[in-house]
């Protein structure tokens, strides 16, 4: 692995995306399956082409278990509190160590939008906190940039960055709207980034990647690693 290579707990921006090689891209990608109708035959369809790519996979906490027995090679994400982020923090909590405990390399969970949005946000630290202090694995808060104007951003991020989260992420893609290269700019002042939601090609991938993130999360990692340039 060299230094530009990231590898699933990587958070260092990658200074010219454009030049990683397939191996080094493939490995910013977490390859996506969170519909409501995911069965378990998704999920290993998902963990073979991730093996396949050299990607992570990102599925449903219920399936983590599995997942991890059945392809214990590939970094694995789940997801805490999705996707409206109104679960309680004790709940969120439980259900991160749930999934840590499960074989969950990392968590990404949810903030209580509504919480930020009436301007509490020491509940939305506090909440954060829960799941931070419950694991010994990164956790990315999504902030379902979307539904936040630019302010709200601000102190969602802000919120992630003093709860020590790992990383902060653009979306659940279940609300309008999802990864912008704005969004991605504000969120990297704050926390490295995940960008989700929309992104469906090597082309807007790497627009991402030079906006800052270091990660992406989508459920077309397959089309994406396949437009690189050596692919």
């Amino acid at each position: 692995m060299t230094d530009d290579t990231p590898d699933a707990f990587d958070t260092d921006t990658v200074d010219d995306p454009g030049s990683l090689d397939l191996a080094a891209f493939a490995a910013t990608i977490d390859h996506t399956v969170l519909g409501p109708e995911t069965t378990v035959d998704d999920v290993t369809r998902v963990l073979d082409e991730a093996a396949d790519h050299g990607m992570n996979a990102c599925i449903p906490p219920c399936y983590v278990a599995e997942a991890e027995e059945y392809a214990p090679d590939v970094p694995l994400a789940t997801v805490v509190g999705f996707p409206h982020g109104q679960n309680t923090p004790e709940a969120k909590r439980d259900e991160g160590e749930d999934a840590w405990r499960a074989g969950a390399d990392e968590l990404d969970m949810v903030i209580n939008v509504g919480r930020l949005k009436a301007g509490d946000d020491d509940a939305v630290v506090a909440d954060v906190a829960e799941v931070v202090a419950a694991v010994p694995v990164p956790v990315k808060v999504i902030v379902e940039t979307a539904l936040l104007t630019d302010d709200e951003l601000h102190r969602a991020c802000a919120a992630a960055r003093d709860a020590d989260a790992a990383m902060v992420k653009t979306a659940t893609g279940f609300a309008d709207g999802g990864a912008t290269v704005a969004d991605v700019e504000l969120m990297s002042e704050y926390l490295p980034v995940k960008a989700s939601g929309g992104v469906g090609s090597y082309e807007e991938a790497i627009a991402m990647l030079e906006a800052g993130a270091v990660r992406i999360g989508a459920s077309s990692g397959v089309d994406i690693v396949a437009g690189h340039p050596d692919a």
